[in-house]
């Protein structure tokens, strides 16, 4: 009795796939992944950091791993350190960690923050001036530079930390928790973060505080890189009832000095042509741009980023 040839060859077809699957699986293990560290979730910049990921990954090949974290003030030595290779913090949190942290390289910036100082829709408080002996969250020892913010933020309505009664707090994620139970009268997130429509429908409705455009010179005695922006009612400024002015700074992507410059190139050139992606996850990435990335900034560029803007033309722009 013959046998058909395919059925002996069965035994070879086996061991082949069992060898692929074998080479796959090596290949799968030894495949660089790249830590990006942000802050926890529920922020603006975890939902950022979240996009950033899936793009990289789905668009570019990179295998990029979201690593949450206390807070700027914690993750930016990581960064330095090179136990995660990118990373996302606010401009003040870069510039207060550059000395300590030589090894630090900035991408560039990725969109522009816009915060406020949120009190209860039903409360009588409408200015920042209305705080004066309220309970304010203060301290933020996980985000060193937002305690800074908080006072410029206050100074826009006369006030000072003599004025308030502070609760501290170890990040804006907290600060939010002790507003909605009840252990502070405010408190500051960004817009555009998760948590603060939470906050909005857990307390039934939170009202944006104005701040005063003549308020903004006390300000930038304190904090001088924060500005207002124009914000106007819709989906995106939850509590904002009229127009108004927002207090802005800039949220930047950074890296270190041993991440090769083919990696930051290729990061850049993917977000900037898969910006659709990004904003369907974030949509404050609307800001966005590669032509936006380069701001003079005194900080070191990655040598990557450099090159890019060189290679696309990109200038560098003044720093309001």
């Amino acid at each position: 009795m013959s046998i058909p040839m395919w059925t002996g060859m069965r035994p070879i077809a086996t061991a082949l796939a069992a060898l692929a699957t074998l080479a796959l699986g090596a290949s799968v293990a030894t495949a660089q992944t790249y830590g990006l560290a942000t802050m926890p979730p529920g922020t603006l910049s975890h939902t950022t950091a979240s996009a950033i990921a899936k793009v990289l990954k789905e668009k570019g090949g990179l295998n990029v791993l979201v690593q949450p974290t206390a807070g700027e003030s914690t993750l930016i030595p990581l960064v330095a350190r090179g136990e995660s290779d990118i990373g996302i913090a606010n401009i003040f949190e870069m510039e207060a960690a550059k000395k300590a942290n030589p090894d630090l390289r900035l991408i560039g910036s990725l969109h522009a923050l816009r915060g406020a100082f949120w009190v209860r829709k039903d409360s009588t408080m409408k200015t920042m001036a209305d705080l004066k002996g309220k309970r304010v969250v203060m301290g933020f020892s996980a985000m060193r530079t937002i305690d800074p913010m908080i006072k410029a933020i206050l100074a826009t309505g006369g006030l000072t930390e003599a004025d308030i009664k502070p609760v501290l707090v170890p990040n804006v994620v907290r600060g939010a928790e002790d507003f909605a139970s009840g252990a502070a009268d405010m408190f500051f997130f960004a817009f555009g973060a998760p948590k603060v429509r939470e906050v909005d429908a857990t307390v039934g409705g939170i009202r944006a505080l104005e701040i005063p455009e003549s308020g903004m010179a006390a300000a930038k005695k304190i904090v001088p890189e924060g500005y207002l922006s124009p914000a106007a009612p819709n989906p995106f400024f939850v509590g904002v009832e009229k127009p108004m002015g927002v207090y802005t700074w800039d949220n930047m992507l950074f890296t270190n000095a041993k991440v090769k410059d083919e990696v930051i190139a290729k990061i850049i050139d993917t977000l900037e042509n898969n910006k659709a992606d990004l904003i369907a996850v974030q949509p404050a990435l609307r800001d966005f741009s590669a032509n936006k990335l380069y701001k003079a900034y005194d900080l070191p560029y990655h040598p990557g980023a450099l090159k890019y803007f060189k290679d696309h033309k990109i200038e560098a722009i003044a720093v309001k």
